[in-house]
């Protein structure tokens, strides 16, 4: 009886891991197709929905090494799509604020991610969406 746990549990995984790498392969073509690699993307779109963001606090948000930031938002800086800002109250703190070429560029493209995403989710009833959402948070949530 335990070994067709063990056997359900490894199934699990590998059709969670298969799914997760399909999705992500259409999603990262997208966003390749725009000039940018994920990495780049997530920050842009971090900076446009939540507004200026400490440098130091990037790389939890978007769930990247803190030593790839600086290589990143270097990148977006020089594609003019942020800029960094000294912190009046604090000189060790830089923020990364998104410039309105930035913010132009994300308005433009964001909206047809947003659908991309929405048209590969739609396989489910809002229903199984939502029972999704739980099932998975629930195995994220209990991972030691």
């Amino acid at each position: 009886m335990e070994n067709n746990s063990v056997q359900q549990s490894l199934k699990l995984f590998i059709v969670l891991s298969r799914a997760h790498r399909s999705i992500n392969d259409v999603v990262n073509k997208f966003i390749a197709e725009q000039g940018l690699n994920p990495t780049e993307f997530a920050v842009l779109e971090l900076l446009y929905h939540k507004g200026e963001q400490p440098l130091q606090q990037i790389g939890g948000k978007i769930l990247l090494a803190s030593g790839s930031i600086t290589y990143v938002v270097d990148k977006l800086e020089k594609k003019n799509y942020l800029q960094r800002v000294a912190c009046k109250e604090d000189r060790r703190v830089t923020y990364a604020r998104i410039t309105e070429e930035g913010k132009q560029f994300i308005e433009k493209v964001f909206p047809e991610h947003e659908e991309q995403i929405d048209e590969i989710m739609n396989i489910l009833t809002p229903e199984e969406k939502q029972m999704a959402i739980e099932f998975i948070k629930k195995i994220g949530l209990n991972v030691k």
